[in-house]
C-alpha cells in the first residue's frame, strides 16, 4: 500500500531537505507536488485542502523556518500531520463489559468481512486469550454460513450453526444464548452485505444491532474503492453507531487514499488493516507507523513486532546451534527459512516495513514477490532428502529433473544454489566470534545511497 504515494512525496521532500532554507516560495511548489500526489492516490479533496492547509501554517511558522535543518523540519511537519489525519494513536478493541463481549461486522459484499471474522478470531484467541465464538447471519448467501464455518475450523474458533430459513435477529439472539451458555469470552458476527446501500439491508442490521446491543460496532471496507470506502463507511455511521473500521485488501492498494480519507470523513478510529489473504494476516492501524511508511521511512517497530509473533524462536534457536557446531546450513534449512519468511507476509512484505525501501527501483521491487518464495520452495520439494542435506552432488542430470519436478527452469535451480552457497557462507561469519558486526557493515556496504 502507498507505492504511488511514497514514491511522489518521497521525491518532493528529498528536493526540499537539500535546501538551506525554506522560504513561502519553496514552501508552495513543494506542496503543490504533495496536492497532486494525494489527489493521485485517491484521497478525498476535503482531506486534501485541510492536510495542505496545516502543513502550509505549520511549515511557514517559526519552528521551521529558523531551524538550523528545515528541510527536516518540514519532513516532520508532514509526518505529524499525516498522524493526525489517519488518527494520531492506535485504538484496540474494546471488550470491557459483562462477557460475551459482542462485535458486529458490517459492510458491502465482496468488502471481506467473513474472512475478518476469522481474522479476528485468530488474534482474540492467539494474542488476547480470549474464547471466541462466530455466527453468520448472512441468509441470502448460505456459501457465507459454509465459508464462515470452514474458517473457523481452521482458527480454532467455535462455529454456532446458523441457516438460511432462520431470520438474522433470531439467528443472533440464539448466537447469543449459546455464547453466555458455553462461557464464550466474544462472540463475532457476521452480517450480511449488499453490492450497495438500501433501506432494506439498513434496517436488517439495525434490527440485529438493537438485539444483541454490541460492545463494538465495525465497519469492514475495501481499501482499494479509493476515496468510495470513507463515503460508504460515512452512510453506514449515519445509520448504525460504528465504533471503527477495518481496511481490506490493503496488500493490493498501491494508492492508500482510503487510509487518509476515513478517519476524518467517518470520524471513527480505523482499528486494523487487512494485509494479505492469510488468516494470520491483520495488523492493528498505527497512524504514525503508517505516516512513517508512507513518507520511506520505515516501520521498524512493526517489524519487530511481527518477528516476535510469527517467527518460530524454537526453530530458530536449534539452527543456530547446529551451525555453531560446525554442521552447515543445508537446503532443509533454506527451505524453513522461506516458511518463516511466507509468515511475515514474503519479502515484499518485510521491504514495505524498511526504512528508505522506496529508493528502490520497480525492477528490484517486481523481483521480490511472494510468487518468488513459493518458486525456490517447489525447487526444493523437488529434490530428494540427500540432494537437501548435500547440496555439492546436485549436478547436470540431477538439476534437469529438479527443474522438470518443480516446473521451473535450470537457471532457477541454479540460482536457488548460488543463493543458498552465500547464506551458507553469511552463517559461517555469524556463527564465529564478532561475525554478526562484520556482516551488518558488509550488508550496509551493499545498500543504495541514502540507506544506513
Amino acid at each position: 500500500m502507498f507505492e504511488s504515494l511514497t514514491d511522489r512525496l518521497s521525491g518532493t521532500i528529498k528536493n526540499l531537505r537539500g535546501q538551506g532554507r525554506i522560504s513561502e516560495e519553496n514552501i508552495q511548489e513543494t506542496l503543490r507536488e504533495v496536492r497532486m500526489a494525494l489527489l493521485e492516490a485517491d484521497v478525498a479533496l476535503p482531506v486534501v485542502r485541510q492536510f495542505t492547509d496545516a502543513v502550509r501554517a505549520k511549515a511557514l511558522g517559526q519552528d521551521v523556518l529558523n531551524n538550523l535543518s528545515p528541510g527536516q523540519a518540514f519532513v516532520k511537519v508532514v509526518s505529524d500531520e499525516l498522524t493526525t489525519i489517519m488518527g494520531e494513536t492506535c485504538e484496540t478493541l474494546n471488550l470491557r463489559t459483562q462477557p460475551p463481549a459482542v462485535i458486529l461486522m458490517a459492510g458491502l459484499q465482496g468488502a471481506g468481512k467473513t474472512t475478518t471474522v476469522a481474522k479476528l478470531a485468530k488474534r482474540l484467541q492467539e494474542q488476547d486469550n480470549k474464547k471466541v465464538m462466530v455466527v453468520s447471519c448472512d441468509v441470502y448467501r448460505p456459501a457465507a454460513i459454509d465459508q464462515l464455518k470452514t474458517l473457523s475450523g481452521e482458527v480454532g474458533a467455535d462455529f454456532y450453526k446458523s441457516d438460511a430459513s432462520q431470520k438474522p435477529v433470531a439467528i443472533a439472539k440464539a448466537a447469543l444464548d449459546e455464547a453466555r451458555r458455553t462461557l464464550q469470552d466474544v462472540l463475532i458476527v457476521d452480517t450480511a452485505g449488499r453490492l450497495h446501500i438500501d433501506d432494506e439491508m439498513m434496517g436488517e442490521i439495525k434490527a440485529v444491532h438493537a438485539a444483541i446491543k454490541p460492545i463494538e460496532t465495525l465497519f469492514v471496507v475495501d481499501s482499494m474503492t479509493g476515496q468510495d470506502a470513507a463515503n460508504t463507511a460515512s452512510a453506514f455511521n449515519e445509520t448504525l453507531p460504528l465504533t471503527g473500521v477495518v481496511l481490506t485488501k490493503t496488500d493490493g492498494d498501491a494508492r492508500g487514499g482510503a487510509a487518509l480519507s476515513v478517519r476524518m470523513i467517518t470520524g471513527k478510529p480505523i482499528k486494523f488493516m487487512g494485509v494479505g489473504e492469510k488468516t494470520t494476516a491483520l495488523e492493528p492501524f498505527y497512524p504514525d507507523r503508517i505516516a512513517s511508511r508512507i513518507l520511506g521511512m520505515g516501520d521498524v517497530l512493526s517489524l519487530v513486532e511481527e518477528v516476535q509473533q510469527k517467527v518460530d524462536h524454537k526453530k530458530a534457536e536449534k539452527l543456530a546451534k547446529k551451525i555453531q557446531k560446525g554442521k552447515g546450513f543445508d537446503l532443509e534449512d533454506l527451505k524453513e527459512q522461506f516458511l518463516q519468511m511466507q509468515k511475515m507476509g514474503g519479502l515484499s512484505g518485510l521491504m514495505d516495513k524498511l526504512p528508505g525501501m522506496g529508493n528502490l527501483s520497480e525492477t528490484v521491487k517486481s523481483k521480490v514477490g511472494g510468487k518468488e518464495v513459493d518458486h525456490m520452495i517447489a525447487i526444493i520439494n523437488s529434490m530428494t532428502p540427500h540432494e537437501r542435506r548435500f547440496p555439492a552432488v546436485i549436478k547436470g542430470s540431477r538439476k534437469r529433473r529438479i527443474a522438470n519436478g518443480s516446473g521451473m527452469q535450470i537457471q532457477d535451480v541454479n540460482r536457488l544454489l548460488k543463493q543458498h552457497t552465500q547464506m551458507s557462507k553469511m552463517m559461517k561469519k555469524v556463527s564465529k566470534k564478532g561475525g554478526m558486526a562484520k556482516m551488518m557493515q558488509q550488508v550496509k556496504g551493499q545498500l543504495p545511497p541514502g540507506f544506513g
